[in-house]
């Protein structure tokens, strides 16, 4: 059993909405999990160490949650024809991804069989294999007609558990959406459902009415993937369901303030969830999720904290996920960042709140070390480092 401790921790961000910071600097993880947070007394008694990290001041945070990827197989974006895209959104803090649907398969099946299939296959292929050690939920089904209840028993059974975007594929109407939906829903799934204009040939525009009569749990890139709907139709979606809300980066960034603002007015910030919706048309941005929490914090004036949860614990909780939390027993997925270089910023948490992105030093994933320098980020004012193991 794995023992791990990282010490001399400036501040710890909790990830969880409800206790977003917590007092400690030191915090041990044992057998992949986190045993305990706390004071550096903790550590008495409690050597040998198979590691011990010095984190020098900066930040520890959960890591990241894409809740909005358009993954195919293994770590290759074929509409973008790019090779890598996991491991550089590793280097900005994403530990954990959430697919949308696998909507560029290259000549993607598009009958009931076939899209089963590719659910099973590309949702077992990411278990057996973590590009980079990133947590990929793969295989969400893109529901297509001619499903029947009997395909979500046995979609289930092989460990399929995420509907990708309502919308995507064949199935675009409540009438023949909310049917599925409530099939899925009895199975255990969870049910994203794009909103807004249509992204690529073949989806459809999305209304709020659509959004309320269909029922999924996730309104995905409410703030457009790219087009966003109306103001008004945004304020029935928050006012009429009680639906995760999902910004993403490759949206619509006044609509995404919108959001922010009149959830914060409304007390609805733990809705808010945040995606990529990447690999898209719009790119494939390795900090994305690191620039949604900038863009929250710094225009949307929202404690830099609260939106950290925003892209961990929120996401975690509409999703069931072990991890986005510093809490005892949550999976070790955690970074340690900092300020960047030259910022006016003193902590990550204050660099979030004037628009600047963290220079992370490390990236662990269930108390691994993957990322021991971030090729993607700045480099932090102060850095993390590997102490001699203990003896």
């Amino acid at each position: 059993m794995s023992k791990v401790a990282i010490t001399n921790v400036g501040q710890i961000v909790s990830g969880d909405f409800g206790n977003p910071l917590l007092a400690g600097d030191t915090i041990l993880i044992e057998d992949k999990r986190i045993a305990t947070i706390g004071s550096k007394e903790l550590l008495a008694g409690k050597e040998p160490f198979d590691l011990v990290i010095d984190a020098g001041g900066s930040t520890a945070m959960p890591g990241l949650i894409d809740s909005h990827v358009h993954t195919t197989s293994g770590d290759f974006a074929p509409r973008q024809k790019t090779l890598g895209y996991i491991d550089s959104a590793l280097h900005g803090g994403v530990t954990t991804m959430i697919s949308a649907g696998e909507a560029h398969w290259p000549g993607r099946p598009k009958d009931p069989a076939g899209t089963k299939a590719l659910a099973v296959a590309v949702s077992k292929s990411y278990y057996n294999l973590r590009p980079s050690g990133v947590k990929v939920h793969g295989g969400a089904l893109i529901l297509e007609k001619g499903l029947v209840e009997k395909d979500f028993e046995e979609l289930k059974e092989q460990g399929v558990w995420i509907v990708g975007e309502v919308g995507l594929g064949s199935v675009k109407k409540p009438e023949d959406a909310a049917p599925m939906v409530e099939w899925a829903h009895k199975n255990g799934f969870k049910v994203q459902m794009h909103t807004g204009g249509t992204s690529i040939p073949g989806s459809s525009t999305v209304t709020a009415d659509d959004v309320i009569r269909t029922k999924p749990d996730v309104v995905s890139h409410i703030n457009g993937g790219p087009t966003a709907v109306s103001l008004a139709e945004i304020d029935r979606i928050m006012d009429e369901t009680s639906f995760a809300l999902e910004i993403v980066q490759c949206g619509n960034p006044k609509v995404a303030d919108y959001v922010a603002r009149r959830a914060k007015e409304k007390k609805m910030l733990n809705r808010i969830i945040f995606g990529n919706d990447a690999p898209s048309g719009t790119g494939l941005i390795p900090l994305g999720i690191l620039r949604n929490i900038c863009q929250i914090a710094s225009v949307s004036n929202i404690p830099a904290e609260l939106v950290v949860a925003m892209a961990t614990g929120n996401t975690a909780k509409v999703y069931g996920l072990n991890t986005g939390v510093i809490a005892v027993g949550k999976e070790a997925d955690i970074i340690l960042a900092d300020a960047p270089m030259g910022s006016v910023a003193k902590t990550a948490l204050e660099a979030f709140a004037a628009g600047d992105i963290p220079g992370i030093s490390f990236v662990m994933i269930d108390g691994e070390l993957v990322v021991k320098k971030s090729r993607n980020t700045p480099p932090p004012q102060r850095a993390a480092k590997i102490e001699p193991k203990a003896v």
